[in-house]
């Protein structure tokens, strides 16, 4: 069934008894062209696109809890593009692009709203590097605006603009950033994926991946063994765990990175708003929380929760930016596991195994690039080739010492 007025309208009036199932719950087949581990964002993404855009259709997603259980439903629901070098600036802006026409183009709302991401800077060495930034920007065919202290103050009157330490002098603008309901974004590729015929397999969980020499054959998984011609890892913080089942060793750490949402407050943030002076960032949701975060827990964990250590930093920054959180009640928090590479930015590629293939490595920048993740690892596996806007995040870039050093935010407590 096609979402539009008309379906809500003719809905109502047999009192919502006709809809339909978003998508399907079917039995695994025994065997599947692509098998993709992961129904998160990126796993759902890649199979929507395979089947869409590069027409292969006997597809299974496999997904050891429910659909979206994962860090697509933990995150902060950012999305922007406001990257620096070349081999990050093009993919996230792909990735926007993308974002833009999302909603149309899987009928679904997923809430899509470019309300504009303000980077805000402290120092004059700050703003030269935001406008090398925002030239950067300019030229790869995004937008960037920057703000002097006067621009900011108009737009965000209740920063702290005065404070000794942190001095507010302006910020980098972009306006096409924003906000995504994250979970609606799971569920519109969910059910896009399942009208063109993929299987997606809700409690299936793999324990083990088979091999014939260099070539993987299936996997053994808590409902029986599946054969696959190619098998896809998209598992997010667990992506060493799963890549371990076929012998390979990822340079990847697993972290928690902290959420947090406070109580329900008046419109007042319209934007996101990032501190230049320490790692937090905020927007307010649509039922008036406001959501925000900072670093990732400094220690390895497969745990979906933080510590208390993180929390106070991540509120000594929230109120050094803007001083009236500090009379504002959090109601809740939540951890998401982010595999962190050692530069700092992602994995899409093949593996010494020629039908295994990899996307891992998201570091802090996963939600945001889900479409464009999803669209370059389908085109690597039904074309086997890279994408041209992914052909930087090489496996083997850390032993070739190419590496995509944005901003050192690597898994090691000193890169932050």
């Amino acid at each position: 069934m096609r979402y539009s007025a008309l379906s809500i309208f003719l809905n109502a009036l047999s009192g919502n008894r006709r809809w339909q199932p978003a998508w399907r719950e079917p039995a695994p087949k025994p065997h599947y062209d692509v098998v993709i581990v992961g129904g998160g964002g990126h796993g759902l993404a890649t199979a929507y696109y395979l089947a869409k855009v590069f027409g292969v259709r006997n597809i299974a997603v496999l997904e050891k809890s429910y659909l979206g259980s994962g860090n697509i439903g933990r995150n902060t629901t950012i999305i922007r593009s406001n990257y620096l070098l070349e081999g990050n600036q093009p993919f996230y802006e792909f990735s926007l692009k993308l974002w833009e026409g999302l909603e149309q183009d899987f009928n679904f709302n997923a809430m899509v709203s470019q309300r504009g991401v303000l980077n805000l800077y402290h120092s004059d060495a700050q703003r030269d590097a935001y406008t090398r930034r925002g030239n950067a920007m300019l030229l790869s065919g995004a937008d960037a605006e920057l703000l002097d202290r006067d621009d900011v103050r108009r737009m965000l009157p209740f920063l702290d603009f005065t404070n000794a330490r942190f001095p507010i002098r302006g910020g980098l603008l972009q306006r096409r950033g924003g906000t995504v309901r994250h979970d609606a974004v799971a569920w519109g590729y969910a059910r896009g994926a399942d009208a063109l015929g993929v299987d997606i397999i809700q409690h299936c969980e793999v324990t083990g991946i088979r091999r014939e020499g260099d070539r993987v054959t299936g996997v053994d998984t808590t409902r029986g063994m599946i054969g696959c011609g190619k098998l896809a890892l998209s598992t997010a913080g667990h992506s060493s765990v799963t890549a371990s089942l076929a012998g390979l060793r990822l340079p990847v750490e697993s972290h928690v990175l902290q959420a947090f949402v406070s109580e329900g407050l008046k419109p007042f943030i319209d934007n996101v708003v990032t501190f230049g002076a320490g790692h937090f960032y905020v927007s307010q949701s649509d039922k008036g929380g406001l959501v925000f975060g900072g670093d990732i827990d400094g220690y390895n964990s497969y745990a979906r929760r933080g510590n208390l250590a993180t929390v106070e930093h991540v509120m000594e920054a929230g109120v050094a930016m803007i001083p009236g959180l500090s009379r504002i009640r959090a109601l809740r928090s939540w951890g998401g596991i982010v595999d962190m590479t050692m530069d700092g930015s992602p994995i899409i590629d093949k593996t010494h195994l020629p039908n295994l293939y990899l996307n891992a490595g998201w570091n802090y920048g996963g939600f945001k690039a889900t479409p464009a993740a999803g669209w370059c690892f389908a085109h690597l596996i039904a074309r086997d080739a890279p994408h041209e806007v992914a052909t930087a995040y090489r496996l083997d870039r850390f032993a070739r010492g190419y590496l995509i050093d944005e901003r050192g935010a690597g898994a090691q407590a000193n890169l932050h």
